[in-house]
């Protein structure tokens, strides 16, 4: 049995806040509660108000009044020797890293944050912070390492009926499942995962899982008009929010489906829009991923081969920087279904219509 899905983010005065809360009215009320915690002379108030600040932020795509918000909110909460917000300003510092791209630095923020909530005894912020570890873990490709780990927080939350944890490993483990071709398992967990969401109103969650679902459905080729229903119907739910990170990821997988269906043009736009929204908010590893199906899409729209591998070959070593292994690999299978040459364009010399 699960409870209905709560935002332990949303501390102190703010605890009150939905787990749907729309960001930018998160973003109003932690502003706004900042303000009075300082009025008041409360470190911890302030600390706990300025993780909400930082939170929202981060999921607005601000990443520098994200950073900004969560330095500071580490700061007081050590100027008052509060461990448990300590380990929260921990978490999101780690969690903004990882969508920053910075994956050595997020896991060790994040390992900070796990090891300060032990100490300050708070059990979800360790929880958050582990799950945090291995959510890097499995971007960056090392799925022997954490998905036991992955387990081992599923098998915690559904001890304690948190649907909204419970949802997250699921559909960190369905991911793992995906990427490792074990797409009947890993639909059956997105599944899940969207039912549990939907139960306990944790339309975040929800959205991310229908994505899963989308992308399952999609690869296997089962039903492409219904993996771009489900795409809709979790874009309603990002746009509700102001979720513009889980929005570009959204319209990437929309891409997705229409280059796998064969749909190329349609695939174009989409790709392009789903890369405008990465860059704007700084997250290179959406920018990335983005960028990979737009030239595989200009590739079957007639693109000349040589700027096909040139653009593959560049985004490789973006790939190498940012720690990505599994879609590393992709930009070589691509390479190799695409029939591009394998061998990089030379240093100094640029490839036939390089303008």
């Amino acid at each position: 049995m699960f409870t209905k899905a709560s935002a332990p983010e949303y501390q102190g005065a703010l605890t009150s806040l939905s787990v749907n809360a729309s960001l930018t009215d998160v973003l109003a009320k932690g502003t706004e509660q900042l303000r009075e915690a300082e009025r008041s002379g409360s470190p911890s108030e302030v600390a706990r108000a300025g993780l909400a600040v930082a939170e929202a932020q981060r999921r607005l795509g601000n990443v520098a009044e994200a950073d900004l918000a969560w330095k500071s909110s580490y700061r007081t909460a050590r100027g008052a020797g509060d461990l448990g917000a300590m380990a929260w300003a921990l978490w999101s510092g780690g969690t903004l890293a990882r969508q920053r791209g910075k994956l050595t630095l997020a896991r060790r923020l994040l390992g900070l944050a796990a090891e300060m909530g032990k100490r300050g005894d708070d059990i979800v912020a360790r929880g958050y912070s582990l799950a945090g570890m291995a959510e890097t873990g499995r971007i960056q490709g090392d799925y022997e390492a954490v998905e036991q780990l992955h387990e081992q927080l599923l098998a915690e939350a559904r001890k304690r009926g948190e649907a909204r944890h419970t949802v997250w490993a699921l559909e960190g483990i369905a991911q793992i499942h995906r990427n490792t071709g074990r797409y009947d398992t890993a639909l059956a967990m997105f599944e899940e995962a969207a039912g549990i969401a939907r139960q306990a109103d944790d339309q975040r969650g929800r959205a991310w899982a229908l994505r899963g679902v989308a992308d399952i459905l999609s690869v296997r080729g089962d039903d492409p008009e219904r993996a771009l229903e489900l795409l809709s119907e979790a874009e309603s739910t990002c746009r509700a929010m102001r979720l513009s990170s889980a929005l570009a990821y959204n319209h990437k997988m929309r891409g997705n489906v229409f280059f796998r269906a064969g749909r190329y043009e349609e695939a174009r736009p989409v790709y392009e829009l789903a890369l405008q929204e990465f860059e704007e908010m700084n997250e290179p590893r959406g920018a990335a991923l983005s960028r990979l199906g737009l030239v595989k899409t200009l590739a079957q729209l007639g693109r000349e081969p040589r700027e096909t591998a040139r653009d593959l070959h560049a985004l490789r070593r973006t790939l190498d920087t940012i720690g990505l292994r599994h879609a590393r690999d992709m930009v070589d299978k691509a390479l190799a279904e695409l029939g591009a040459a394998l061998e990089p364009t030379p240093a100094g010399t640029t490839g036939e219509g390089d303008h």
